[in-house]
């Protein structure tokens, strides 16, 4: 019985995988660490966002540039082929990120990154995805060490033994993973253009709107900000019951779900109120404009107001008119810069709307709340795909 084989694999193949030393494959070197003047023209500097927000890594996606000397280039040089590594994480699950060159024009490396310069045959995207799998993640993560920051060295990828098929299947691996990878990015491309035309649309409509404007402060019964109950006290948390809504909770239209809840004694203790049912949550402090439509009753954290509309304003057509480029553009002349960016609800009150008759509020939202329906349906399209793709990653690695 072989035992060193994945456990999804084309039926082409037979035969153990070999295990060999990440040292086999690749020579590691620390990345460069120019002063600030030096960036900003020059050849690509890869950093560790580089890793991390792209499928491969090519000259093109490479945010940076730096001013490097003749022998700099040649010490730090970064080829096609070549494996870079996150080498400081603030997250264990994150340090040793990896991810490939794919470029035959030359690039350099920061401090922050490891490179492994690719001294045997192998295929790139498949070492690409193979660091990625959850074997390998489970053996990289280990030899991440810190107290407040994660860091891993040359010495201990050096020490990282993994599988490798032999170059045919590795090919044919990435080469099913690459074009799950398109499928995917086409998928967030058709997302984001959906989301762009809502946009459009909602902006046309709010800017062209011929109706009466009113502040603010009229389209509500009543609204305020959330606090947070003292972090120090568990009772104010402990077998919670009541939904305590984060800002990083409000990524969707409506708020269906939130990560955290807090007491009774914790809503009584604190300046936290509870928020109805189809009010609107919006971000007024450090991260502003951030909006969602609340689905059961919650309380939030400071920064984050809540707003019950009066009955005859639909909460929809409010949640469009403050998601729209004409009340970002008025929320934007009314903030307070001090410690971190707010805009207080008494600016926010001034603020004029314009609010047509609830029949015709009703009638606008319409075809943004279709594009939304639509873009939802896209998105757990999208997400099957992910799946798909952290399924094959499992099975088809050891």
């Amino acid at each position: 019985v072989l035992t060193n084989v994945p456990n999804l694999r084309f039926p082409e193949f037979e035969g153990e995988w070999e295990e060999h030393y990440l040292s086999d494959y690749l020579d590691f070197k620390n990345g460069l660490n120019p002063k600030p003047e030096r960036f900003g023209k020059g050849i690509r500097f890869i950093s560790v966002m580089d890793i991390l927000n792209n499928a491969v890594i090519t000259n093109d996606c490479i945010r940076a540039s730096v001013d490097v000397s003749e022998e700099e280039l040649l010490s730090f040089c970064v080829e096609n082929g070549d494996i870079l590594f996150q080498r400081s994480s603030e997250t264990l699950e994150d340090v040793g990120r990896a991810n490939v060159y794919m470029d035959n024009k030359p690039a350099v490396f920061g401090g922050f990154v490891i490179r492994g310069k690719k001294k045997a045959e192998y295929d790139p995207l498949f070492f690409r995805y193979l660091l990625a799998s959850p074997f390998a993640r489970k053996k990289i993560i280990p030899m991440g060490a810190g107290a407040q920051h994660f860091n891993i060295g040359q010495e201990g990828l050096n020490k990282v033994k993994l599988h490798f098929a032999l170059l045919d299947e590795q090919k044919k691996i990435a080469r099913l993973l690459s074009l799950l990878d398109e499928r995917i990015a086409i998928q967030n491309k058709i997302i984001e253009d959906l989301k762009k035309l809502k946009c459009a649309i909602i902006d046309y409509t709010i800017e062209t709107l011929q109706t009466d404007y009113i502040e603010f402060s009229e389209v509500y019964d009543m609204a305020g900000e959330g606090g947070t109950p003292s972090t120090s006290n568990m009772e104010y948390y402990k077998n919670g019951c009541i939904p305590f809504v984060k800002i990083e909770d409000l990524k969707q239209k409506y708020l269906v779900s939130n990560k955290d809840h807090i007491t009774e004694l914790g809503l009584q203790k604190s300046s936290a109120w509870l928020i109805p049912t189809n009010s609107i949550l919006f971000s007024n402090g450090a991260t502003i404009g951030e909006i969602s439509i609340t689905t059961y009753p919650v309380c939030t954290k400071q920064g984050i107001l809540g707003i019950v509309p009066k009955v005859n304003f639909d909460t929809e057509y409010l949640y469009y008119l403050m998601s729209s480029r004409y009340f970002k553009r008025e929320i934007c002349r009314i903030i307070t810069e001090s410690t971190m960016k707010t805009a207080y609800l008494k600016d926010i009150n001034k603020i004029r709307c314009p609010i047509p008759s609830k029949a015709i509020q009703q009638e606008i939202v319409s075809l943004p709340s279709v594009l939304n329906t639509k873009i939802e349906i896209e998105q757990r399209i999208l997400e099957k795909f992910i799946c798909q793709k952290q399924y094959l990653l499992r099975q088809m690695f050891i």
